[in-house]
């Protein structure tokens, strides 16, 4: 019992001691190398706007819990409907989550007007 006991704390001792040497080595490379900065051709590109900025916005943006699987987690999937009506909104976001593949609708997480 006692040299099992022993074993097992060296072998502890040896673990902690190779993360913590991992972990010194990556504080000091992040010391060491300087940040990297975002190009000026990325930062200058901005994603296209659906509408225009002055456009008035109607409609709602639906949350649904989502799954591909029976025994999976949950995945949220986020729909923005034209709709305004709440509960058109959230078939129309049914209809879009099983379009993408996700055959299992579990439940609205959230509707909220735009």
């Amino acid at each position: 019992m006692d040299t099992e006991l022993s074993e097992f704390e060296r072998q502890m001792r040896r673990e902690i001691n190779a993360f913590m040497d991992n972990a010194q080595e990556t504080r000091r490379k992040a010391a060491t190398t300087p940040p990297e900065w975002p190009r000026e051709e990325q930062a200058a590109k901005k994603p296209p706007r659906s509408k225009p900025a002055g456009s008035p916005r109607t409609g709602h943006l639906v949350k649904l819990a989502v799954r591909t699987r029976k025994l999976e987690m949950d995945t949220v999937f986020e729909h923005v409907s034209s709709s305004i009506s709440k509960v058109e909104a959230q078939l129309e976001a049914e209809k879009a989550a099983r379009k993408a593949g996700y055959p299992i609708i579990g439940y609205v997480i959230e509707t909220r007007r735009l």
